[in-house]
């Protein structure tokens, strides 16, 4: 069993910033990729930002430049640090974890809210 985590949301003005937290814990053979994804009222759920076992990172094309995504390895713990927020923003932000173990597992958080007012 896996459990996932996310804290940090809240809310914030329009130019603000926060910084989301998930942590992975439980049976956790090897970490593929974290990643975060939002879901605003209405709308499907999309990717926010996702780094991989390796390192590498991909944004979404309304976050480049203003959200940063890192992952503490041996915490099992991913950040987004979002800067310079935009009431676009507002969204449940759900952190994602796949996990390989013969085949690729995803685990999803409970959503944290992200509030931006303008």
């Amino acid at each position: 069993q896996v459990h996932v985590v996310e804290s940090g949301g809240g809310l914030v003005q329009a130019g603000g910033s926060l910084r989301l937290s998930c942590a992975a814990s439980g049976s956790i053979f090897s970490i593929n990729a974290m990643g975060w994804y939002r879901q605003a009222p209405g709308k499907q759920r999309e990717l926010v930002a996702v780094i991989r076992n390796g390192g590498s990172t991909n944004y979404a094309d309304a976050v480049k430049g203003r959200f940063t995504i890192s992952r503490d390895s041996a915490e099992n713990t991913v950040f987004l640090q979002m800067n310079s927020l935009k009431p676009e923003d507002t969204a449940v932000y759900y952190c994602n974890v796949r996990i390989i173990n013969l085949i690729e597992y995803s685990y999803w958080g409970q959503g944290t809210q992200v509030t931006v007012s303008s």
